[in-house]
């Protein structure tokens, strides 16, 4: 029990914990944007090669 109690008000462990939730949301957030934008970005860049073909 003494072992349980004295992880418990270790605060290192429960730091890195956090960081790590905050990276991890972090990398959720940029994953959810990435895939929300990718299908306007792709719209972009193929209208730009259409006008670079049409100038031709």
């Amino acid at each position: 029990m003494n072992i349980i109690t004295k992880l418990w008000k270790e605060e290192e462990g429960q730091t890195l914990s956090e960081y790590g939730l905050i990276i991890g949301l972090v990398a959720a957030v940029v994953v959810a944007a990435v895939a929300l934008l990718s299908t306007g970005i792709s719209d972009v860049f193929t209208n730009i090669k259409d006008k670079l073909v049409g100038a031709i």
